[in-house]
């Protein structure tokens, strides 16, 4: 198939980055469909490694948690380095020094929504523990922060406010096309 080739710069990763509950992990399935290519979620790692994420918050702290998620996204990370493999890594991430330089040498992908847009996925799921409490109060005060990493790290912001994950998956495979091309341009 060679017309994969040109969905994104050849031998890059894809990663998508956003806050939690945008969709990084269906849109990323249905890309990683789309394109015939591996897809691996961060946070799924961590939990087949470690167990659940609310478990380890609970019984270990935040601060170990970030430990585990920061060398799971290493691996990832350099696990796939050389291919076009879908990684979507979980809300915070980005937060590490670490890993910011890691995925600038991915193609990054931020997932931009609003509040209103994850309301219904964060009040049917409480298994998200920064969301203790006031789900959607913590929700808003971490975008408000990590808002900034995501748009300065992103080589492309897709939309996700309106549209089914199989619709979404294909604007971003048309809009990883146009930054392929357009990057090819520079280079020329």
């Amino acid at each position: 198939m060679p017309h994969r080739s040109k969905t994104g710069p050849a031998g890059r990763p894809i990663v998508l980055i956003g806050p939690m509950a945008v969709g990084k992990s269906a849109i990323g399935q249905q890309l990683a469909l789309q394109l015939g290519v591996p897809f691996v979620d961060t946070d799924a790692v961590i939990v087949a490694g470690h167990g659940s994420i609310a478990d380890i918050f609970a019984g270990r702290g935040e601060n170990a948690f970030r430990e585990i998620e920061a060398r799971t996204v290493a691996a990832v990370v350099e696990a796939a380095d050389g291919t076009v493999t879908v990684i979507s890594l979980g809300g915070g991430a980005v937060l590490d020094s670490g890993t910011q330089q890691l995925i600038s040498r991915c193609t990054v992908v931020y997932l931009e929504c609003d509040a209103q847009t994850v309301a219904g996925r964060i009040a049917r799921n409480s298994g998200r523990p920064l969301l203790a409490g006031d789900a959607m109060g913590r929700w808003t005060a971490m975008f408000a922060t990590r808002k900034p990493v995501y748009k300065r790290l992103a080589d492309i912001t897709l939309d996700v406010r309106h549209g089914s994950v199989s619709e979404l998956g294909g604007r971003l495979e048309a809009a990883l096309r146009d930054y392929a091309a357009a990057k090819q341009e520079v280079e020329k």
